[in-house]
């Protein structure tokens, strides 16, 4: 009774902690499998998981008893249908989403990803790569190289995946011709070396006969190399690596159940830690020194021993909390690191982009960025290229569509603590996120900061913006009109200000069309080009301000998003968002520059109302029923406002 699975069940049967142990210290393997559509990626995970004797004996007895009912083939079991998360697909015909599971052998415990093979899902590709250290990519040995295989090579070398195995399936099929088989390696090294793939482990296999999976197989006498099971099994993914990096830990919260006891928690992305170790706390660059690492929830909570719950040091891949000598501020999206190595800190920087959403990126459009456990608001400018797979080449590109992979510089709102992610995927890597819709729209990878974004610096000025207000003996403010085309903005927008200069108030209006005729006449009426628009007169507002002055302005200004971001720039209770509602068809009735007929024509186009979209105020400050008030009452109204409830006075 030799056979592991039966030593296995005998250790549980004796010993139960001690087959509870040995399971917990075994060594972990997150693997992807990847390729092009049908190459056999779901058959091959039903074959690892039923040839390692790992699934649950009802399961394979269901699938035994009943074989016929399940589409087999020559007797055989449809392994496939051994993958969970995927009876979805066979049921509708499609691959929907990454599918996981977990099994485990004598030596190794794995989390296996199946990512979809259809370009269309390629974003779900990412997903599954985003925390595998290594992927199988499947070639059919019929069909070859194809452009998934280099789509997907690309993409787990790009997201730092640093074993490859190229899995040629379906030797069967082919009669296990060496020949076939060597020239489809051969094909493959010279793109994967094209790609910066240093090496990779090359075998053939049959995933539905079970050749080279877990045995040797006499059908390739010629192959000397592993099986696939042993490769995986004995494959070293360096987790050693992270442990002997620099510390660094990315702050998830911070613990303080009661003045007795302050930490702060996370898991260490790199190094090691011990106490009286010096860290620093990024990005304010606050140092301190390391007095105990807890790891028991209640340690330190209720007046516990120093001891109970304390580690000697700490490393990479755990979860912690670390309690620091000072009482020095830090909280979550802050970084712990190794005082004389810390990590960068800057807001300009070249990433690499994977597009993941079918609304195409908006240059300009402010985007929230995840980081570790920083969340910032981030632009992106327009992308340098794109990347073709195929041929390697760099194409000129405005924007990125799905699944696109591009090179763009972006830009956060404030300096963020960061590594390139040839260094640190934890640092290094980041996701896009809608602000509107909260979907997930990209992954990235940063290459490195700006140079200029290091140079520049804020001058410190005497004369503060403060300073300027108590001059003008007013507080600063941005009167934010906006509305259709023909609403009536600049309107009321005109007769508001003419009140408040009668008041004694220094303002200054920046009108639409007026300021298309210097600051922005370089840009036109794509949806890019209103966002930049916007940017661009947001900057100057908020200029304006610092000067102390009441700034007006009257812009279509036709997406919350960006009406977002002017509110983002200025301090609380400076920004004044002013919706002068009017219907579309009565703005079209008054249609006073003809613009709404040319739009009908299709003359002019992506014009708000018609072939652009108008997105209105959920909360504004103010909204001006334009239907039912005129535009003298609207600027009484809106002056009485500001001026006597909202405005404080200096």
């Amino acid at each position: 009774m030799t056979d592991p699975i039966y030593q296995t069940e005998a250790l549980i049967a004796e010993d139960i902690e001690a087959y509870l142990d040995l399971h917990q210290h075994k060594s972990m393997l997150r693997f992807i499998t990847c390729g092009s559509v049908d190459d056999g990626k779901s058959t091959l995970i039903g074959r690892l998981l039923y040839d390692s004797k790992m699934i649950f004996e009802d399961q394979l007895a269901a699938l035994e008893n009943d074989s016929k009912k399940v589409g087999t083939q020559g007797g055989e079991i449809d392994f496939a249908l051994l993958v969970d998360g995927l009876a979805a697909e066979r049921e509708q015909g499609i691959t929907i989403d990454v599918a996981y599971r977990f099994f485990s052998t004598e030596k190794r415990k794995f989390i296996v990803a199946d990512c979809p093979g259809h370009e269309q899902y390629t974003r779900n590709m990412v997903t599954g790569a985003s925390t595998a250290d290594l992927a199988v990519i499947l070639i059919d040995a019929r069909k070859g190289v194809l452009t998934q295989t280099r789509r997907h090579s690309y993409l787990a070398h790009l997201i730092g995946i640093r074993h490859i195995v190229l899995a040629v399936n379906k030797m069967d099929l082919i009669g296990y011709d060496q020949a076939r088989y060597d020239a489809i390696v051969a094909d493959y090294s010279a793109f994967a070396a094209s790609i910066g793939i240093a090496g990779f482990t090359a075998m053939p296999i049959s995933g539905f006969k079970g050749d080279n999976i877990t045995a040797p197989s006499a059908n390739t006498p010629w192959y000397s190399g592993p099986t696939l099971m042993g490769h995986l099994e004995a494959v070293d993914v360096n987790t050693a690596a992270e442990a002997a990096g620099v510390f660094r830990m990315p702050v998830q919260w911070v613990n303080r159940p009661n003045l007795d006891f302050r930490g702060f928690s996370g898991l260490i992305a790199n190094g090691t830690v011990k106490p009286g170790d010096a860290v620093r706390v990024l990005p304010s660059g606050k140092t301190s020194t390391v007095t105990r690492i807890v790891t028991m929830p209640s340690a330190g909570f209720a007046g516990e021993t120093a001891g109970d719950g304390d580690l000697e040091q700490a490393v990479a891949g755990q979860s912690v909390t670390l309690c620091l000598a000072d009482e020095i501020d830090c909280s979550r999206g802050d970084v712990l690191a190794a005082s004389d190595a810390p990590p960068q800190v800057a807001d300009q920087f070249e990433a690499n982009l994977v597009w993941m959403a079918d609304e195409p990126l908006v240059p300009g459009r402010a985007y929230w960025l995840k980081l570790a456990s920083q969340t910032v608001s981030v632009t992106v400018s327009q992308p340098k290229c794109t990347i073709n797979v195929n041929t390697m080449e760099r194409l000129a590109a405005k924007t990125l569509e799905l699944n696109a992979i591009g090179l763009a510089e972006i830009t956060t709102d404030r300096p963020i603590v960061f590594e390139p992610y040839t260094e640190s995927r934890t640092l290094g890597g980041f996701i896009l996120i809608d602000k509107i819709s909260n979907a997930t729209v990209a992954a990235g990878m940063l290459n490195f900061s700006l140079r200029r974004a290091q140079n520049v610096h804020w001058q410190a000025l005497d004369v503060t913006r403060e300073a300027h207000a108590r001059m003008k003996g007013q507080s600063p403010a941005v009167l934010w009109f906006t509305g259709l085309s023909g609403s009536g903005k600049s309107t009321i927008a005109n007769l508001v200000e003419k009140k408040l200069h009668a008041l004694g108030k220094h303002t200054f209006l920046l009108d639409g069309d007026n300021v298309r005729h210097g600051l922005n006449k370089d840009l036109g009426f794509t949806e890019a080009d209103r966002i930049e628009n916007i940017r661009r007169v947001a900057e100057v507002a908020k200029l304006m301000t610092d000067a102390g002055l009441i700034v007006l302005t009257a812009f279509i200004s036709p997406f919350r998003a960006e009406r977002d971001m002017v509110r983002a720039l200025l301090p609380e209770g400076e920004f004044f968002e002013i919706f002068v509602d009017t219907p579309l068809e009565e703005a079209e009735r008054r249609d006073v520059k003809g613009l709404y007929k040319k739009a009908r024509s299709g003359a002019l186009k992506n014009f708000t109302g018609i072939d652009s979209p108008y997105e209105a105020p959920e909360e504004p400050e103010i909204r001006v029923d334009t239907m039912g008030e005129s535009p003298e009452e609207a600027a009484e109204r809106i002056v009485a406002l500001i001026i006597g409830d909202w405005m404080p006075v200096i």
